[in-house]
């Protein structure tokens, strides 16, 4: 299928990936804050978003690296040999799985909000479960009331309760097979620091200091494991610091790209 993205500015081509279970609209801030520096590609990932439609997944199974054969066909699209790849959450997830095939392709990376790690078995039932819950009811009415909660910080509502709907009305709005296909190959992605101790470029990882859903301890482990990697807790955020906090996010970014010619 052909997928959908949005493209502005100019600079060092930046490919940046959303998270589960929302579309390109969430770096919305991004175009805006990094459009001066970099060529800034938005992408809808398969199912999500303008990427969406009834034959979506058709004659694939859930699997992360269909979603990265996508980007490899977009950049061919675009003429692009190698970018600065970003992703948050399930961006990240995506970006690693892209890696494992095309890392000659990747000039830089960035992980937000994200981990190397496998899930464990009990996480693992659990978007399965969630997975064939939406799929039954045919909507996703319960990613607002048990994922909603754990995205935006304490501290990001209080400062904007705005953001907090938002957020409620996008996963309300994401596609119930979308959503499913995307949770069933999350849960059976394999671990990927092998992916990281490989790479020989520079590695930018945002974390948020009140992140439910991503401990601190995942995204020390990924500065870790890469060789060249680089480290940005960015305070009071939570799960979505593109979204929570996008100047910190654009700064942090916007620095990492200093070093892209």
């Amino acid at each position: 299928m052909e997928i959908a993205y949005i493209r502005v500015g100019s600079g060092v081509p930046l490919v940046l990936l959303h998270a589960f279970p929302f579309s390109s609209e969430m770096w919305a801030a991004q175009r805006g804050g990094l459009s001066r520096e970099a060529d800034v590609i938005t992408v809808d990932q398969r199912g999500f978003g303008d990427s969406a439609g009834p034959d979506a997944f058709a004659g694939t199974s859930p699997d992360l690296n269909v979603v990265a054969g996508d980007l490899a066909e977009l950049l061919d699209r675009l003429a692009l040999r190698d970018v600065v790849l970003g992703g948050l959450s399930m961006g990240g997830y995506v970006a690693m799985a892209f890696l494992r095939r095309h890392a000659e392709r990747v000039r830089g990376l960035i992980l937000a909000n994200t981990k190397a790690s496998a899930d464990s078995p009990d996480a693992a039932a659990n978007r399965l479960r969630i997975a064939d819950a939406v799929e039954q009811a045919g909507h996703a009415e319960l990613l607002a009331a048990e994922l909603g909660p754990k995205l935006v910080s304490a501290e990001s509502k209080r400062r904007d309760p705005e953001l907090m709907h938002r957020v409620e009305s996008m996963l309300r709005a994401a596609p119930p097979d979308a959503v499913a296909w995307a949770q069933r190959a999350m849960a059976a992605r394999p671990d990927s620091f092998d992916v990281l101790r490989a790479l020989e470029i520079p590695v930018l990882v945002v974390a948020g200091e009140q992140d439910a859903l991503m401990p601190g301890a995942e995204a020390g482990a990924m500065v870790s494991a890469a060789r060249t990697g680089e480290l940005v807790v960015v305070p009071e955020a939570g799960h979505l610091t593109a979204l929570e906090t996008p100047r910190e996010f654009n700064t942090a970014v916007s620095g990492f790209l200093k070093q892209f010619p």
